[in-house]
């Protein structure tokens, strides 16, 4: 009679510690990290220099940051593709690429406000802030400022 006592405890603790780490995971999922990548940097399908290499990833693209092992961390690109970078090659920068055909950067967080420019489907740009919910300030390379609607932009 004890042992099951035991055993059903032990039970129950298995599975609200299990209960705990679907819930701890859920809210990890729901949270992402995005970074930008500080030069050009080659990626690989696995995380070491003799794995294949895949691609050149340029200097500025924003990465979402999928898992890391050590010196290694697995990151996807604004396409989907998931491969393998060094941690070093990545920046605490942060930066968007437009991914509407045409994002409209407004000088106020407003459907309203003037226009203050747009840009191209890939372009990069520098992340400035999060402003109201649905806007990020955003800096061109030119030195352009605004605000963009996040639903125009891939990075954040």
């Amino acid at each position: 009679m004890a042992n099951a006592a035991i055993g059903g405890g032990f039970a129950r603790a298995l599975r609200a510690a299990g209960a705990a780490v679907l819930v701890a995971g859920a809210a990890g999922a729901a949270a992402s990290d995005f970074r930008s990548v500080a030069e050009p940097a080659v990626l690989y399908d696995a995380p070491s220099q003799r794995a294949n290499r895949l691609f050149v990833i340029g200097r500025g693209a924003p990465v979402e940051v999928i898992a890391s092992d050590g010196t290694w961390v697995k990151v996807r690109d604004h396409t989907g593709d998931l491969a393998w970078v060094e941690k070093k090659a990545l920046s605490e920068r942060r930066t968007v690429v437009v991914s509407a055909p045409v994002a409209e950067i407004r000088e106020q967080p407003d459907e309203q406000a003037p226009i203050a420019f747009q840009a191209q489907q890939g372009v990069l740009l520098e992340l400035v802030a999060t402003d109201r919910a649905g806007w990020a300030r955003v800096r061109h390379a030119d030195g352009s400022t605004g605000h963009v609607r996040i639903s125009q932009v891939w990075g954040l």
